[in-house]
């Protein structure tokens, strides 16, 4: 594959993991809003399958505000809505960054997503299940791909003021 093709492939992974990202954020936001306001549980239901769907479901405190989203007073609700809302402002950055192809918000994924994977693989260990193995697979996947591609990318460029050899 030619250098062109392949940037320009690396490109749509980019922005699809920042759709993924938005995506995430949006029901995050149902949550929050579900929280506050006091939803059907067939509407928790259908967003709880989208947030497994998604690979949501599996990270400690999402799968921490949803069980206290179900079973909570007044009082939780508002903290399980801050948290959600919070978590899903997280995501809006990185998905707006990454779908505008900023560099630095490339590692801000990785770091954000990297510090959820000891959480993930405790919950794995704790309460083994498919989709908290696929959250997980594609956590590490999106993690390793982002650093080999901004690793790459930093050895093609020069630091500012730098020759090239």
């Amino acid at each position: 594959m030619s250098d062109g093709r392949s940037a320009e492939h690396g490109g749509r992974l980019v922005f699809l993991i920042g759709l993924f990202k938005i995506a995430k954020a949006a029901l995050l936001v149902l949550v929050g809003a579900g929280a506050l306001l006091g939803v059907p549980d067939a509407v928790v239901r259908s967003i709880l399958g989208a947030l497994q769907w998604i690979g949501a479901l599996g990270h400690h405190a999402v799968d921490s505000a949803v069980a206290r989203l179900i079973y909570a007073d007044g009082h939780e609700l508002h903290e399980v809505a801050l948290a959600s809302l919070a978590y899903a402002a997280v995501f809006v950055v990185e998905g707006v960054g990454l779908l505008r192809r900023r560099r630095w918000a490339e590692w801000l994924t990785v770091v954000v997503t990297a510090s959820f994977v000891p959480f993930e693989i405790y919950e794995l260990v704790r309460h083994p299940g498919a989709g908290k193995v696929a959250a997980l697979g594609l956590n590490l996947a999106i993690v390793a791909y982002l650093v080999v591609r901004r690793l790459k990318d930093r050895r093609r460029s020069p630091a500012p003021g730098m020759v090239p050899a």
